[in-house]
């Protein structure tokens, strides 16, 4: 299996990237082939702008959505938009390895789904969720957090830590086709003692043991709706 890992934390010695690192390991011991965009080491520019075509399709009036399309159709995007892309073709699946911020991903990583996922190719018209550009492909996180795990949950002080990532893997990873799988979170990470993050790692080692047997998470299939998108 190809695998990417798309990486955002700017401390190489942080908990994030050595889960990055152990995933890389043990997955290349598996037998898979992996591949890394550590973005902070990139300094991968994350802000969408028209010096991310070579040439605008509309002069008078950007519609960056527009512009995607039409620059994935005639092979106009800006190098590092495509070079990442390519990494997206050639993998199975894909790893995206953070540490929440705000109840999201860091800005960096936002700015290369903002800039990688092109319409025209990752989505458009119809093409999305179970019939997105991606199907085929399956995708997972990987994050840490400062809460402890008790502080989400049925009627803990923050709700759902699904409510938090469904921007993520709804939004953006199941609507343009990935079939989304489990994440694994490692919680309260920066307050913990080495003897708990070996634990965690232990605990992601096996995570990655077992990835050919979790389940998908459930999204809407387009089956299941009208021509007009309502509920069947």
């Amino acid at each position: 299996m190809n695998i990417l890992i798309v990486h955002a934390h700017p401390e190489p010695k942080s908990f994030t990237s050595s889960l990055k690192n152990t995933a890389k390991e043990k997955l290349e011991k598996q037998g898979h082939y992996v591949e890394i965009s550590d973005l902070y080491e990139m300094n991968f520019n994350p802000v969408a702008s028209q010096l991310d075509f070579e040439s605008l399709n509309q002069t008078d009036y950007f519609n960056y959505a527009l512009e995607q399309r039409h620059a994935q159709k005639n092979q106009t995007l800006a190098q590092d938009i495509q070079i990442e892309i390519d990494k997206v073709k050639r993998a199975d699946l894909v790893i995206f390895s953070f540490p929440l911020y705000w109840t999201s991903v860091p800005a960096i990583l936002k700015g290369w789904i903002d800039r990688v996922f092109v319409a025209g190719l990752f989505y458009g018209g119809k093409r999305f969720y179970n019939h997105g550009g991606m199907t085929g492909k399956k995708a997972i996180l990987c994050l840490t957090l400062g809460g402890r795990e008790h502080m989400f949950g049925d009627k803990s002080i923050h709700g759902y830590i699904e409510t938090y990532l469904s921007s993520i893997q709804r939004g953006s990873l199941a609507y343009v086709g990935f079939e989304v799988l489990p994440p694994f979170i490692a919680y309260h990470v920066p307050y913990i003692k080495d003897e708990d993050r070996m634990n965690i790692m232990e605990n992601f080692e096996d995570y990655l043991n077992n990835i050919d047997q979790l389940t998908p998470l459930e999204f809407p299939k387009l089956e299941n709706f009208d021509e007009k998108l309502n509920p069947l």
